[in-house]
């Protein structure tokens, strides 16, 4: 009996072995972004995904070239997806979990590449479980994208500096102009790869402790290949990306002004906070970063990688930030996969069962962050927009002939798009000259007479941002005056982040 125990036991210990290393972090970070993808609302920046990709190619065009053209690839790639699959809000989401999930296993990847199949494995376990993989894996925006081909990229550097051959390089080509379609800052990136490049260089051997060991049997210096030649591949192999993201670059940064204007400088107090911001729990991300310093410790030349991967991104885009609005925590996502790749490093080095438990630990610390993001994509989570709500208010209550008015209209929060999303019928916008669409733009334009548009309209449907005791005199302007004149309010239902008022037309008019 204790034999076949025995034997049973290296069987299955045989057959652990025999998984692909890629394989549990890729099926877990499916389960867990999948959980609850649809439980959150569609939040304002996705509302803005929707609006760009259910327009034609030729709005998405006009579009890039007004305000957000940083996005604009990324709306175009989603056009085509909805095309197939819908609008639905798991469809607008699952480019985002499915990219994820191949972020996790391409990461376990690069650990075993880099350093042993252990890291690989504890480094994507750890990376499923953060909150931000589930934050960003279950938004209809570029980050989760941005985060796979990052990890994409890297991969396939340490692949062509370790046998190197164009092939490799073209590979490598291919994934950095994508990654730099898919989200600019991202590029910053290339500040770590030229380094470990040029650090190889410098060595005279391109798997000198850089990229990991070498791989058996292989000469570094296969096809005849120096390191000097590889250098040279590699500032050739930026060329497709250069004339494909260069363009791209400029155009945004004429944008920078309307996409950014709500983003204030960077100050020294946001790179204490940016652990817990781009892990989506403060305790999460303090965790990761005391796991991360010991891996870096652990592996010595190894982690210049993923050491400068975490650490040259962060610091380009604080310094740009103190100059021009640029330091949003979230465009930094793309780190964090290595601050996991080091962190992998530091469990590797004690027993399997010990890795598991502080992996699992990290699961157990963000659940409250894991379970608040479901209930809303918002910041902070206690201040919910409750677009559904509203929506709701107006479709059971609407009738033939109602129409719609929004303040403010040109806000962030999409009041209009929030409700047209979730409304099949929605009410006559009536003061709409020129939706965004033919605008080229993400805010429609309104009439500049309201009281000669308002005209004839028997009741009004006004959606507000915020709580709103007295509905009517939180609109500014002449829309304000004209609504005020010509309405009187029936009813006023609040709903989290939004006031919805039913405005009938005044008897004597």
């Amino acid at each position: 009996m204790g034999i076949l125990s025995g034997k049973s036991t290296r069987a299955a210990r045989s057959g652990l072995h025999r998984v692909p290393v890629w394989l549990p972090p890729a099926l877990l970070t499916l389960a867990v972004t999948g959980t609850g993808l649809s439980s959150a609302q569609l939040w304002r920046d996705e509302l803005a995904t929707w609006s760009a990709a259910t327009r034609s190619p030729g709005d998405l065009a006009r579009l890039a070239g007004t305000i957000d053209a940083a996005t604009g690839p990324y709306y175009l790639l989603m056009h085509g997806w909805l095309a197939i699959v819908g609008d639905s809000t798991v469809a607008l989401r699952a480019p985002a979990a499915l990219a994820m999930a191949v972020a996790a296993g391409l990461l376990a990847v690069l650990g075993a590449r880099l350093v042993d199949g252990r890291t690989g494995l504890f480094t994507g376990l750890l990376f499923a479980v953060l909150p931000s993989t589930s934050r960003y894996g279950q938004e209809a925006r570029p980050y989760a994208l941005a985060t796979m081909l990052a990890v994409l990229a890297t991969l396939l550097l340490v692949a062509a500096l370790r046998r190197p051959g164009w092939p490799r390089w073209a590979g490598y080509a291919a994934a950095v102009a994508a990654l730099g379609l898919t989200h600019l800052v991202a590029l910053t990136l290339l500040a770590a790869h030229a380094l470990v490049v040029l650090i190889a260089w410098w060595r005279g051997a391109a798997t000198a402790g850089v990229v990991g060991p070498a791989a058996a049997g292989v000469d570094d210096a296969r096809d005849g290949d120096r390191p000097d030649r590889r250098a040279w591949r590699w500032v050739v192999a930026l060329l497709p990306a250069a004339l494909l993201v260069g363009p791209l670059l400029v155009e945004a940064g004429t944008q920078r002004s309307r996409q950014l204007d709500w983003v204030d400088p960077a100050r020294l107090d946001d790179l204490t906070a940016l652990p817990g911001g781009v892990a989506q729990s403060s305790v999460v991300g303090g965790l990761l970063v005391g796991l991360a310093t010991l891996g870096a410790a652990r592996l010595g030349r190894r982690a210049l990688l993923p050491v400068s991967a975490v650490l040259l991104p962060v610091l380009l885009l604080f310094a740009a930030g103190t100059v021009v609005p640029l330091w949003v925590p979230r465009y930094l996502v793309f780190v964090v996969p290595f601050a996991c790749l080091l962190a992998g490093a530091a469990l590797a080095g004690v027993a399997a069962p010990a890795a598991l438990a502080v992996v699992v630990l990290a699961g157990l610390l963000g659940l409250p962050d894991q379970a608040a993001l479901r209930r809303t994509h918002e910041w902070p989570r206690s201040a919910p927009v409750d677009y559904v709500g509203a929506a709701r208010v107006i479709a059971e209550g609407q009738r033939p002939g109602d129409a719609v008015v929004y303040s403010p209209r040109q806000s962030w929060l999409f009041l209009d798009l929030g409700i047209g999303y979730h409304l099949d019928d929605r009410p006559r916008d009536v003061l709409v000259t020129e939706d965004e669409a033919r605008r080229g733009d993400l805010w429609a334009a309104e009439c500049l007479q309201p009281a000669q548009c308002l005209a004839g309209t028997p009741r009004v449907w006004l959606v507000l941002a915020g709580r709103q005791a007295a509905p009517l005199a939180a609109v500014p302007g002449s829309k304000g005056d004209a609504l005020r004149a010509d309405f009187t309010v029936a009813r006023v239902w609040q709903r989290p982040g939004l006031t919805v008022a039913l405005l009938t037309s005044r008897p004597d008019r």
